[in-house]
Order: structure tokens, then C-alpha cells, then sequence
């Protein structure tokens, strides 16, 4: 079994990954862990330290080669809003709430919760069901074995 004790921010490697390793968010804050690839191989990621993957990040293997990170599509609510003040407003209500979110231009990604579907619609957003790869903004308190991208 092959060992990863370094990896690379996506779009540094240009060579194709020899495979995949699909994970949902929570499960990509990782520091030490048995990685089951998609060809059915493991391998033993262990980092110094905890690092949160995103979508495109590359394991390397003591060999070179490298394995992609994916993110895992996950059940989701877009929301979107009549305008950017409405979006903050929306943005302020879940952050309120300590909800994991992605914050995009004129979106905001959440796990759904259908008790904070009716909040939402209720204050005038609209609330779209989509599966796509989640990768929520980290807080504050939460900056520790973040993706900094210096000393891999």
C-alpha cells in the first residue's frame, strides 16, 4: 500500500491523477486517514498536520504520482435572493444559526434543512433543491489545519 505524506492545490498538477478519491466536505478535513480510491485501491494518507481539501486538491504518493480529490455531490438548498442586500441579509440569518455555507457570487449553498427552508422562503428567498460537490467557507474559529497552500 502506498503512503501520501504531501499534496498539491488544484491546478498546480497538470499531469492526469492515476486515480480518484471522492469525499463529501465533512469528511475532507484530514490529516491521517485509510483512502479508499475509485478502482477499488487504498491508500494511507498521513499529513503533519490536518489540511481541509477541495475539490481538485491532489494527493501525492511516495512515488510521484497523484490521486484527485473530489468533492462528493451532496443534497443542497440554493438560495438566491432579489438582491445582493437581500443575499447579505439571508447570509446574516444563517450565519446566525452557525450553518455551514458556500458563499457564492449570488448564491448561497446549504445542506437542506426544510425547517430552515420555510425560514428562508419565508424572509423572500428563493430555495432550489441541487446535488453538487459542497465546500463551505470555514470560520473564524474554525482557521487551524486550513488549505493555506504554504509548506506541503
Amino acid at each position: 500500500m502506498q503512503h501520501i505524506h504531501s499534496y498539491r492545490p488544484a491546478g498546480e498538477v497538470t499531469d492526469p491523477p492515476i486515480d480518484v478519491v471522492t469525499l463529501p466536505h465533512d469528511l475532507r478535513h484530514l490529516r491521517r486517514k485509510l483512502l479508499h480510491l475509485t478502482n477499488g485501491d487504498m491508500v494511507m494518507l498521513d499529513l503533519k498536520e490536518a489540511v481541509l481539501f477541495h475539490d481538485g486538491d491532489r494527493l501525492v504518493l511516495e512515488n510521484g504520482d497523484t490521486v484527485e480529490v473530489r468533492a462528493a455531490p451532496e443534497k443542497l438548498f440554493a438560495i438566491t435572493a432579489r438582491d445582493t442586500l437581500h443575499l447579505v441579509e439571508l447570509a446574516w440569518h444563517l450565519g446566525n444559526r452557525h450553518l455551514p455555507a458556500q458563499i457564492e457570487e449570488g448564491r448561497i449553498l446549504i445542506l437542506r434543512d426544510h425547517v430552515i427552508r420555510t425560514m428562508l422562503e419565508g424572509l423572500g428567498a428563493s430555495v432550489l433543491e441541487v446535488e453538487e460537490g459542497f465546500q463551505p467557507a470555514r470560520g473564524a474559529y474554525h482557521a487551524h489545519g486550513g488549505h493555506d497552500h504554504h509548506g506541503h
